[in-house]
């Protein structure tokens, strides 16, 4: 089933499947299930046409959400590296943004993943 370009699984139920859709998360999908008068515990699948046209509705009239939100976000970073912001630097230089450390961790942010290595030694076959 697709509401707002964004394939949701229809064997689970309703309010695990909408946040899904980027912007969308367990409390706001709740929300929008009891604007929509439509039960949380429904499964995707049993829902009607008229169901996901109100879902659809409040989703599109409300929130921002997938390619709009991205596109904003993306336009926030880009300003705040534009105007030399220090959380725009971090992002410029694909650094932790929110005062995390890097000595040790930040690995994945950095791109720098490192294999564990063993201990050096050499297994010997016993004859």
């Amino acid at each position: 089933m697709r509401i707002i370009g964004v394939n949701i699984p229809d064997n689970k139920r309703i309010e695990y499947s909408l946040p899904y859709i980027y912007g969308i998360g367990k409390k706001t999908a709740m929300d929008v299930l009891r604007d929509a008068g439509v039960d949380p515990k429904m499964a995707t699948k049993d829902l009607t046409p008229e169901d996901i046209s109100k879902i659809q509705g409040i989703l599109e009239k409300s929130f921002k959400v997938e390619g709009e939100l991205r596109q904003i976000v993306r336009q926030n970073i880009g300003r705040m590296k534009e105007i030399k912001a220090y959380r725009g630097l971090r992002h410029a230089r694909r650094l932790p943004v929110r005062g995390q450390r890097t000595k040790t961790n930040s690995r994945t942010v950095r791109g720098n993943v490192r294999k564990t290595a063993g201990s050096g030694k050499r297994k010997v076959e016993l004859k």
